[in-house]
Parts: structure tokens; sequence; C-alpha cells
């Protein structure tokens, strides 16, 4: 079965991924702990060349699912590329705004609505090296006085900038674990 037959197979992530700012996570092997703000730009771009490597790869294996209910690794890349231009929408918020409530975002459902198993590879490796580049360069410039400002979820989730930055990183992180397999080391050491 192809994803563009049945694109929502995937079954819905509903995790709260916010304890990653607590402790390693088991799957990845990043811990967020270790990272120092000022290596979040430095492994966005890092991350995102890892994925330009992976979007590199033949199509039809970038478009299977090695299960139906697992995003194949173009859909991966998507939704990594659609992260990063969230976060730099949502790290605008908490830099132009007191404590801003962000807008939902529904992950699976942009998914099937953007037909993220139909796109074409190297559109998705543009898109995601642009926004990396983009969100990259936006934390570079948040000043020393920023790095506290606060924003959240709706769902009770409450951020500063610095602990959105840590939470950010390990979203590509992990999203390149589930199509390498290959776990990050610890900070200052392969952890794309």
């Amino acid at each position: 079965m192809t994803t563009a037959e049945n694109p929502a197979a995937v079954v819905p992530d509903t995790k709260d991924w916010t304890w990653v700012l607590e402790r390693p996570c088991p799957d990845c092997g990043l811990d967020a702990r270790s990272v120092a703000r000022e290596e979040v730009a430095g492994m966005i771009r890092a991350n995102a060349d890892a994925w330009l490597a992976v979007l590199a790869g033949e199509e039809d294996a970038l478009r299977r699912r090695r299960s139906p209910e697992i995003w194949s690794d173009l859909e991966y890349a998507c939704h990594v590329r659609d992260v990063f231009r969230l976060f730099h929408v949502r790290l605008n918020l908490m830099l132009d705004h007191e404590n801003p409530l962000f807008p939902n975002w529904d992950q699976d459902e942009t998914a099937v609505a953007d037909r993220y198993g139909e796109q074409r590879p190297q559109d998705v490796a543009d898109g995601l090296a642009a926004a990396a580049q983009t969100l990259a360069a936006a934390f570079e410039e948040v000043a020393d006085g920023q790095w506290q400002r606060t924003g959240g979820r709706s769902d009770g989730a409450r951020f500063t900038v610095e602990s959105f930055s840590l939470y950010l990183i390990h979203d590509p992180v992990h999203h390149l674990y589930d199509v390498t397999g290959e776990r990050a080391r610890a900070a200052g050491r392969r952890v794309v």
C-alpha cells in the first residue's frame, strides 16, 4: 500500500513530549539538558544537512512506509520542514509579544491535508533547507535578555525561549533517528 492510497493510516501521536526537557530520550538518545542554547542554531543546520542526504535517496524508497502506521522518510522530512517553519513563527511570537498562546497545530491533519507522501523530494529538500536556515538565523539573533521570554500551548505547556529551543531540537533529531536508526550522542558530538 502506498502513502497516496491511504495517507491517514498513521496512528496520531498524542504524547506530551515536553518530558524531553527533563531526561534523555531513550529512543534517539538526545539529552536536551546537555545542549547549550547557543548550540541549537548549529544543530538545526547540521540536522537539515542530514535530511538533505536522506532526501537524495531513491524516490520510491523515500515514499515507501516501513509499515502502514509509520510515516515514510519523505513524510518525516515534510514534517521536519513544517516543524522548522512553525517554530520560527512561535519563536517570533515569544519575542514580539508578552507570554503569547501558540495557535494549535495538528501535525497528523497537516500531513494528510498537504499530502506529504506525494510531495516532490527536491521541493521538500529545498523547503527544509530554507526553513532550517531561517530558524537557525532567528535563534542566533536572540539577545541575552530575550532567552527568558515566555510563551505556551493551549494544553498548558509553558516555555521560555531557551527551553523552547531545547524542546525544538529534539524533534528533528528524533525523527532523523526514526529514519536512519542513528542515535544522537552527547552535545558537541554528532547530535544532528
